[in-house]
């Protein structure tokens, strides 16, 4: 085919219309218009209501998987969370449990401090306080273990006392602890006056009905009742007078016997003492009476009148 023979524009089915600048161009203007027709008349609006209207449907139902995916991240979190702050009310909840099971004891042994203070007070003699450690390991005796011991000063037969009456006696001293003998062991005997009728007697440990002290070798007719409170008497030089020791439980009296069976209870926390004060004997206390010495008579000198 001959080169004169082509044309040079496209044949009629590959026409594009106007040219690219122009549609540009058109186009251009167009978007300005409509822009300042939507800015000043609001043109558009009903068409962008109509187009949110019908698309609302399909935002919803493409949307829906991330919401969900949230919702369900949400969800877990919250859900550690709870699991998190209900361990943590459960902690707090034992904890302040264990606080009130607590208070209770405390408020006894503030009870009983301000009543061993204010005894303290009240007694003459010396006095150590204490803290009861642990009852002692023989099931046959009565007594218990304290804090204090020979590098506190304390002795063998110091009386020991809580906030109530005397509790017992120290029966072995070692450096840091001392064994105490309560008033019920059957080993342990302390002399006692009765406060109403002034009646000596001897109060002797019986653990076997229970912790409870028997007077003995007292006569069948001796004014003594149940109620009478029983006080040291202080005529063994150990007791300091005063201090209460128990209350008369019951008094027995049989036609065959000479001696009359009186039962007592202790008045101190024989099983439930928790601290205490350690007295010095009242021998250690009081000074022993010196004489004064005599001043020789002056000598007179030899040849004078």
């Amino acid at each position: 085919m001959p080169l004169g023979t082509l044309e040079s524009s496209p044949p009629p089915f590959f026409r594009q219309g106007p040219s690219a600048l122009s549609k540009l161009v058109f186009f251009g203007v167009l978007s300005l218009l409509l822009m300042v027709a939507d800015l000043r008349f609001q043109v558009a609006q009903p068409i962008r209501s109509t187009l949110a209207t019908v698309l609302y449907p399909l935002q919803w139902a493409v949307l829906r998987p991330f919401v969900w995916l949230q919702d369900s991240g949400r969800y877990f979190e919250s859900l550690q969370n709870s699991q998190a702050d209900a361990a943590s009310a459960q902690y707090r909840l034992g904890l302040q449990s264990q606080r009130a099971q607590q208070v209770e004891q405390l408020t006894l042994e503030n009870t009983r401090l301000r009543q061993l203070l204010e005894l303290r007070a009240r007694v003459n003699t010396p006095a150590l306080a204490a803290q009861v450690l642990y009852d002692a390991a023989d099931p046959f005796t009565k007594k218990i273990i304290i804090d204090q011991g020979a590098l506190a000063a304390v002795v063998p037969g110091s009386p020991v006392i809580d906030e109530v009456g005397v509790l017992g006696q120290v029966t072995r001293v070692y450096p840091l602890v001392s064994e105490v003998t309560l008033v019920t062991d059957r080993n342990q005997s302390i002399p006692v006056l009765n406060a109403r009728t002034g009646v000596r007697a001897l109060a002797f440990g019986d653990a076997s009905v229970g912790g409870e002290l028997e007077l003995r070798f007292l006569d069948a007719n001796v004014d003594m009742q149940a109620g009478d409170v029983l006080t040291t008497s202080g005529i063994d030089g150990v007791y300091p007078p005063g201090l209460q020791v128990a209350r008369v439980k019951g008094v027995a009296r049989q036609s065959d016997s000479t001696f009359a069976h009186i039962r007592c209870e202790p008045l101190a926390q024989v099983s439930g003492a928790l601290h205490v004060l350690v007295l010095k004997p009242v021998q250690l206390t009081s000074a022993p009476l010196t004489p004064e010495p005599i001043p020789l008579a002056a000598k007179k000198p030899r040849g004078k009148p």
